[in-house]
């Protein structure tokens, strides 16, 4: 399993002149091989191959005087540039034609230098290496001080060097790492996300929702009102700006850091994890979009599902469409109607339910039974349709 492990930098003003170089050098690239390929698009000419259109905007564009000066980087920077354009086109293809799942991917656009996230990608051909010191010795640029949270379990595949909206630089390394079993575990769990709380496990246990982006809110209120109070290209407004980025980067590195702890509690203590397949980006577009947002399921499921797999536990979503509210987890019955005001509810069998507490209850059931048995074959078979000399009574019988 390959995994990204990333680190904070803190290059110096030299090194961050000459990362800035790097990425506006990406950037032209990529725009020059996307504007030589729509021209032949519009002038009805072939598809220019990947090794043509490498000749074209790299090896050739360094000996034009306009384009010399991407000689100052490493080459490959540029070339990972067209490795994401030729990607990006894939995509796009497959994406049309149908043979991609998922929503339609949208062809690629050009680069802006005012985007708020630059990356450049070193790969093992550029040697790219960590020193004795601990720092990272990149191409061109030299050994940027790193600040190492952990040890690299291997020898990285590739680096890409990040700056975000908010001024700070990052390594994210690809580490091709092996799976590491846990211990079994007798328990399973099955997991009801909401908003009220945030998860709520079949075993009673209700975990807050920590709504990181509604608590932040005030502070991003007065950072936000004043950047709209700058003039528009001035120093100042920029300053308000990457001010703003700061607050919205701190909030989401927090709800990043709680979705971590609580998924790896999770997987550490049971075998099995089930939980709902919830439509989040139809629930974006609801009047709960700023609730849903903040609350990052699919990040937390996400999670839950490359740990899963590396550490050696089952992990299953279930069907959107299963009444797991209105289902009776003791009896079985199907109440008519759930509103979402409804946080208990009282079965014709007597059992009274905790709203979120049976829906974990049964989402943990249909987990359990929708595994394969030995066979291979379902141990609860979807629901098939009675035959019609087996409805009803016999005409004629007593």
């Amino acid at each position: 399993m390959q995994l990204r492990y990333n680190v904070r930098l803190y290059p110096t003003p030299g090194q961050r002149q000459a990362l800035a170089r790097a990425f506006g050098c990406a950037r032209v690239v990529f725009n020059d091989g996307l504007c030589a390929r729509q021209e032949a698009r519009e002038q009805g000419v072939p598809y220019i191959a990947d090794g043509d259109l490498s000749k074209r905007v790299i090896t050739q564009a360094k000996k034009r005087p306009e384009r010399a000066w991407l000689g100052e980087v490493s080459a490959v920077v540029l070339q990972q540039a067209l490795v994401d354009l030729n990607a990006a086109y894939r995509n796009f293809f497959t994406s049309i034609s149908g043979k991609r799942k998922g929503p339609k991917v949208a062809p690629p656009r050009f680069r802006s230098k005012r985007d708020n996230r630059q990356a450049i990608r070193f790969t093992k051909n550029a040697r790219f290496s960590i020193t004795a010191g601990g720092k990272l010795r990149l191409p061109k640029i030299g050994d940027v001080p790193v600040r190492w949270s952990r040890d690299l379990p291997a020898e990285p595949s590739s680096v890409t060097v990040v700056k975000d909206s908010a001024g700070r630089y990052f390594a994210s390394f690809v580490v091709e790492t092996s799976d590491v079993p846990l211990p079994e575990s007798a328990a399973e769990v099955g997991i009801d996300l909401g908003l009220s709380h945030f998860a709520v496990t079949s075993d009673g246990r209700k975990v807050g929702n920590p709504r990181f982006l509604r608590r932040a809110e005030r502070r991003l209120r007065k950072a936000q009102r004043s950047l709209s109070r700058k003039a528009k290209g001035s120093a100042n407004r920029a300053k308000a700006r990457t001010k703003v980025a700061k607050a919205h980067a701190r909030v989401a590195d927090t709800r990043r850091d709680w979705a971590h702890k609580l998924s790896t509690a999770l997987i550490r203590d049971n075998q099995a994890v089930y939980v709902e397949n919830l439509a989040v980006s139809g629930l974006g577009r609801t009047r709960l979009a700023k609730s849903v947002h903040d609350a990052g399921w699919s990040q937390f499921v996400g999670m839950l599902e490359y740990k899963a797999a590396r550490y050696g536990r089952c992990f299953a979503k279930i069907d959107r469409w299963f009444p797991s509210s209105k289902l009776c987890s003791d009896c079985g019955t199907v109440a008519e109607s759930m509103p979402l005001n409804v946080r208990s509810w009282e079965c014709p069998c007597g059992v009274v339910h905790d709203r979120d507490v049976n829906a974990a209850k049964n989402i943990l059931a249909a987990g359990r039974a929708d595994r394969l048995n030995a066979c291979g074959a379902q141990v609860r078979p979807g629901p098939v349709p009675a035959q019609r000399d087996e409805a009803g009574s016999l005409r004629g019988a007593a």
